[in-house]
């Protein structure tokens, strides 16, 4: 599948996988190489738990890459009256009668828990490029939809977002 990334989302992953390659990878195949010499494999917890980290490691780097290599860099700029990536906004659920604030990001920075919501997702899809007042339809499957209204649009960076673990 191919990712839509910011180019700041390319930076971070390209950050993530030199680390991976020049850090950890050392260290890793050094853990493995100390638990092998440690004797009879059958029966060496440490080796096999240092191979599985170290494997997960590779993993990882392999996953990241693919990514890197097939994602589709997208604009992560707006104008200061609609909603875009990175924009906090704050919205009212009809539904609940409730206010609930979420912040706009690529889906591989998506975390619903801490309150970001990715582009992909039927909230996110339905608030992108609307303005303050806007009453919109959110379609979240064939049979549920429900109204939210847009009250705020505050624009924010992506400093201190972190790339979704798979």
């Amino acid at each position: 599948m191919r990712e839509k990334l910011t180019k700041h989302d390319t930076q971070r992953i390209q950050e993530e996988i030199d680390h991976r390659k020049l850090v950890l990878r050392p260290e890793l195949i050094g853990a493995v190489k100390e638990a092998r010499a440690q004797g009879d494999l059958s029966e060496n917890f440490e080796y096999y738990a240092a191979k599985r980290e170290k494997n997960q490691n590779e993993s990882r780097i392999r996953y990241l890459e693919n990514m890197l290599k097939n994602a589709i860099i997208i604009s992560d700029e707006s104008s200061d009256d609609e909603v875009g990536l990175n924009n906090t906004v704050t919205l009212y659920m009809e539904d609940d009668d409730e206010e609930e604030t979420y912040k706009l990001v690529t889906s591989i920075r998506g975390n619903s828990m801490n309150h970001m919501i990715s582009t992909e997702s039927p909230l996110g899809k339905a608030i992108l490029h609307h303005k303050v007042g806007d009453r919109i339809l959110v379609r979240a499957n064939d049979t549920y939809h429900y109204y939210v209204t847009i009250r705020q649009i505050e624009n924010t960076d992506d400093s201190g977002d972190s790339i979704r673990k798979y």
